[in-house]
C-alpha cells in the first residue's frame, strides 16, 4: 500500500508483553521440522490471513516459506499446496475475541484487561526501513549464503503483507541459513525491533552476529551488572533453584546488546578483584550478606567466603568458555581510581542516624573503594541503600547519577535507589 498508511492494530497488546520468543509464522518456521507442530499462537492465523489477502503468485508463497524453514518443512511433501495450507492453517487459528485471557501460556501472558491498546506504526517509514536491511544483506557477500530467488520474494512480501511479518520472515530466513549479521546492522535490527514492540528475542536467539570480542568495559545494559545484580537474585525469600543454577543464570544474562559472554566476564572480573583483594574474610562476608538481604547466608551455611568467590568464578568461567571458545576478552580495564574520592565522600554522606552509619558494611564498602574498585565498591553501595531502605536528599541522588554517568551506567541502574530519595 503506498502513501503514508497506519496499519490498524490486529491486537490489543504490544508484542513484547504478549510473548518473550519469536511468534506468528515466523515463530512457526523456527520450529518445524518435517512434520507441522500444533497451533497455539493466534498470530499465526493472523499471519497466515495477511499472505493470503495479498497478490503474492503461489510459488512466491511457497519460496517465502521455504527460505523461512530452511527448507525443513514443504507443504507439498505433504500433498498440499502451499496457498492451500496457509488457508487451513488460517482457519485453524481463527481470530481471538479482543481482549481476552490467553489459552497458551508457552506464547502468551495473562493480560489485564485495562492495558492500553499501542499505537499503530506508520506503515511507509517502517516498510522502506525493512527493505534498506534486506538490500543491506543482499550487498553484502554473507548475503550469497540465502537461495536466489529469497529476497525478490521477501521484498514482495514486505510490501504487500506489510513491514511487520515480511520483517520477521526475513529475520526468520537470515537464521534458517546462518547468515552473517554485522554488528551495526544488528543495532539496526533492534531499533527496528522497538519500532515493532517485539521482544528481543525475536532478533537475538538464534541470530549469527559477527560479535566483537567481549568487552567488560562496553557496558551496554540498562541496569545493574556484575556481583552486585547476583546479590539482588539471592535476595528475600528464597527460591526452587540451587545456588549453582542462580549463578549460572547470572553469567548466562547477557543483555540484547552485549557480546555473548559479557555477564560472566564482568560477574568473573568483580569475583576475582575480591577474591584477590587484601579485604579480610570477615569483610567479605558482610558484603555478601547485606547487599544480599541475607538470602543466601554463607555464615549460617558455614560457607566460606572465598570459595563461594572460587565458586561463581568457575561458573563464570564455564560459561566463557561455552559462549566465546574462540574469542579472546579484551584484558580487564584498569582501576578507576580517579573516582574512590568521589564515592567515599558519599559514603561519608550516609545519614548518622541510620543503623548503616559507622556499621562494618560501610567499612567494608569504604575498603572495597579505596582497595579494590570503587566501580564495583559504588555498584555494592547501591545495592546496599536499597536493601536497607537508607534515606537520601535529592541532591544525594542527584551526585549518584553523575557518578553513574562517568562510570558509563545504563539508564535504569542508579534508578534503582531514586525511590529513596522521594
Amino acid at each position: 500500500m503506498e502513501g503514508s498508511v497506519s496499519r490498524v492494530p490486529e491486537h490489543d497488546e504490544p508484542y513484547y508483553v504478549m510473548y518473550d520468543t519469536d511468534f506468528g509464522l515466523s515463530g512457526l518456521a523456527g520450529e518445524l521440522s518435517a512434520m507441522p507442530v500444533p497451533y497455539e499462537d493466534p498470530q499465526i492465523g493472523r499471519d497466515a490471513r495477511r499472505l493470503l489477502e495479498t497478490s503474492l503468485p503461489d510459488d512466491t508463497l511457497r519460496t517465502l516459506w521455504l527460505a523461512a524453514t530452511g527448507g525443513r518443512f514443504d507443504p507439498a511433501d505433504h500433498g498440499t499446496g502451499t496457498r492451500d495450507w496457509l488457508r487451513r492453517t488460517s482457519e485453524e487459528c481463527p481470530p481471538p475475541e479482543r481482549r481476552t485471557s490467553p489459552t497458551s501460556t508457552k506464547y502468551l501472558s495473562t493480560i489485564p484487561s485495562g492495558f492500553p491498546p499501542h499505537p499503530a506504526k506508520p506503515e511507509e517509514e517502517v516498510r522502506d526501513a525493512v527493505l534498506a536491511e534486506i538490500r543491506a544483506t543482499e550487498a553484502e557477500p554473507s548475503g550469497a549464503a540465502l537461495p536466489p530467488d529469497a529476497i525478490p520474494a521477501l521484498r514482495q512480501a514486505v510490501a504487500q503483507a506489510g513491514a511487520d511479518l515480511g520483517f520477521r520472515l526475513f529475520l526468520r530466513t537470515l537464521k534458517a541459513y546462518a547468515v552473517e549479521v554485522g554488528r551495526e546492522q544488528y543495532d539496526r535490527f533492534l531499533a527496528l525491533s522497538d519500532r515493532f514492540e517485539y521482544p528481543y528475542a525475536v532478533i537475538r536467539d538464534e541470530l549469527n552476529v559477527a560479535w566483537p570480542p567481549v568487552d567488560t568495559t562496553r557496558r551496554e545494559t540498562d541496569g545493574d551488572f556484575g556481583l552486585s545484580e547476583l546479590t539482588e537474585r539471592f535476595a528475600g525469600e528464597w527460591h526452587e533453584a540451587t545456588a549453582e543454577e542462580v549463578v549460572r543464570q547470572a553469567a548466562a544474562c547477557d543483555h540484547v546488546r552485549q557480546a555473548p559472554g559479557t555477564a560472566a566476564a564482568v560477574l568473573l572480573e568483580d569475583s576475582l578483584r575480591l577474591l584477590e583483594s587484601p579485604l579480610s574474610a570477615d569483610m567479605l562476608t558482610t558484603l555478601w550478606l547485606a547487599a544480599s538481604d541475607g538470602g543466601y547466608a554463607i555464615d549460617r551455611l558455614g560457607i566460606d567466603v572465598r570459595h563461594w568467590l572460587g565458586q561463581i568464578a568457575e561458573v563464570c568461567r564455564e560459561r566463557l568458555r561455552d559462549a566465546a571458545p574462540a574469542g579472546r576478552p579484551v584484558p580487564p580495564p584498569s582501576v578507576r581510581v580517579d573516582l574512590a574520592e568521589p564515592v567515599l565522600r558519599e559514603l561519608a554522606e550516609v545519614p548518622p542516624g541510620h543503623p548503616i552509619a559507622g556499621s562494618a558494611v560501610l567499612e567494608a564498602l569504604a575498603q572495597v573503594v579505596s582497595q579494590v574498585d570503587p566501580d564495583l565498591g559504588f555498584r555494592l553501595f547501591l545495592r546496599v541503600l536499597q536493601v536497607l531502605f537508607v534515606p537520601l536528599k535529592a541532591e544525594q541522588y542527584a551526585r549518584y547519577e553523575a557518578i553513574g554517568e562517568r562510570l558509563g551506567y545504563g539508564e535504569f541502574h542508579v534508578s534503582n535507589v531514586e525511590f529513596l530519595a522521594q
